[in-house]
């Protein structure tokens, strides 16, 4: 079975926004009105950047599943 393990980091912005980012995946970092909200919308961003390689056959098509882990 092949798996795309992908690493979040949450940190909070001194104006109360938090900022949310998957550690392979160079750029792919939002912002959010809460840590939930920012790895919620940083989890959607890896999701469809996953799916655009996918369809350009930059990964796997077995693909079976794709984790996320906290850092």
């Amino acid at each position: 079975m092949m798996g795309l393990f992908f690493t979040i980091e949450t940190e909070e912005e001194a104006d109360g926004r938090w900022i949310a980012e998957v550690m392979e995946i160079p750029g792919a970092l939002v912002y959010g009105s809460t840590s939930e909200d920012a790895v919620a919308k940083v989890q959607a961003l890896a999701l469809r950047v996953v799916a655009e390689r996918l369809e350009c056959g930059e990964e796997s098509p077995e693909l079976i599943s794709v984790s996320f882990k906290a850092a």
